[in-house]
């Protein structure tokens, strides 16, 4: 995007102000509801959020502006999307919510006229949502270059079979973005697979499930789905970019992905935050003397405090790099961020949790949400451990070179 497109600081500022007042407004008071649910029994109340946020300008803040957007780069909607973070309906009512947003992306990036056509298009103006099907339950997802599923070329079309599990929000999905292998014999495992699009009304297309999530399963947008593909046929022409590409093309999703991801966790650290302050304040103990008092909840909230800047910092200098220099020269610091930012995710909520009580881990407040489904942070997009090995290596090179 041509820098000269995106909005200055002093016009950001604004905007950032308007996205604080919708979300405090609008999403605030319905979201623990939301998330409760039945999900289903909102969407009206939701696609009503989103008619209002196109009205005021503020969909799909992600987008060029030729395509319905705010035409933001990458900083600029790193900023935004802290903000979105704050609710857990944030990102769906601005329709930059995961797995679309990657979906966008990689179709804007590699899609055909046709492909952007039939789901770009309609994608990006949230008429139809859309999945990704990548992680299969008979193989580690920390490599995934273990897959199962095929994509067999038979003339014009595919015939794809195969298992996959935690497809996000595949209930009621129009399409899904199924990786799936192509060129089982090829030189380098990362060129065995490919990118194929399936709409999730073909016959040879099977929903098994939401799977539970601590309990909960979900539906919907908030859910986790296990699929299968059962000589599931779709043209070739619905395959995206070359045969073999399909780890490369992950990856230019996968950069931007995790940048989105670690500023909704400090988003969502910001409104767990203003949680663990008013506790401290209004819960009282002993002879009227708030929990505030005590020092180990001071502690609690002067190491949240510097943590979740520290975090926020690391973040927005990350996606500078990559907005100048591409994912490939921060792979590092994309490793940093997604370890580091996951963890601190997981502390705030902790910390939350344990400054509440009881109440912490009931369902009056959105804590036991977000401890059950962010919980996983420090899994997908790379286990942390991934990261952290490979992080290390990386550091480690350098040093043997110079030996």
């Amino acid at each position: 995007m041509n820098p000269s497109q995106n909005p200055p600081q002093e016009t950001l500022n604004v905007l950032l102000e308007r996205y604080r007042a919708f979300v405090k407004k609008e999403l605030f008071p319905l979201d623990l509801s939301v998330v409760i649910g039945p999900f289903r029994s909102y969407l009206p109340q939701l696609q009503a959020l989103r008619k209002e946020a196109k009205n005021l300008g503020l969909f799909a803040p992600h987008l060029p502006k030729e395509e319905g957007g705010l035409g933001l780069n990458l900083v600029q909607f790193a900023q935004v999307s802290e903000i979105l973070g704050q609710s857990p309906i944030g990102h769906y009512v601005f329709n930059c919510n995961a797995p679309d947003i990657g979906n966008m992306e990689l179709l804007h990036l590699f899609g055909t006229e046709a492909q952007k056509n039939t789901w770009l298009k309609p994608l990006q103006e949230g008429k139809i949502r859309s999945c990704f099907a990548m992680t299969e339950p008979e193989h580690a997802g920390s490599n995934p270059i273990n897959m199962s599923t095929t994509a067999t070329r038979e003339g014009d079309y595919y015939r794809i079979n195969g298992h996959k599990w935690f497809t996000t929000a595949a209930d009621g999905a129009s399409f899904t973005i199924v990786m799936a292998v192509t060129n089982p014999d090829a030189d380098s495992p990362y060129q065995r697979a490919s990118m194929v699009i399936v709409p999730l009304d073909n016959p040879g297309y099977r929903f098994i499930r939401n799977i539970p999530i601590m309990g909960e399963a979900g539906e919907d947008y908030m859910s986790h789905a296990e699929i299968k593909f059962e000589d599931c046929i779709v043209p070739a022409a619905n395959l995206i970019g070359s045969e073999g590409a399909g780890f490369a093309l992950a990856q230019e999703r996968l950069g931007p992905g995790r940048i989105h991801h670690c500023m909704r966790w400090i988003g969502i650290c910001e409104r767990v935050f203003d949680l663990m302050c008013r506790r401290a304040i209004s819960r009282e103990l002993d002879l009227g003397k708030p929990l505030a008092e005590k020092q180990t909840i001071q502690n609690w909230i002067a190491e949240s405090r510097a943590e979740i800047k520290a975090s926020r910092l690391m973040v927005l200098d990350t996606a500078e790099k990559m907005q100048e220099l591409g994912a490939k020269a921060v792979r590092e610091d994309i490793s940093t961020i997604k370890f580091f930012v996951a963890d601190v995710l997981m502390k705030v909520i902790d910390r939350a949790i344990q400054i509440h009580g009881a109440l912490g881990i009931t369902d009056d407040t959105l804590l036991s949400f977000w401890y059950r489904h962010e919980r996983g942070a420090r899994i997908y997009d790379g286990p942390d451990e991934v990261h952290k090995s490979a992080l290390a290596r990386s550091i480690l090179k350098s040093y043997r070179n110079d030996g």
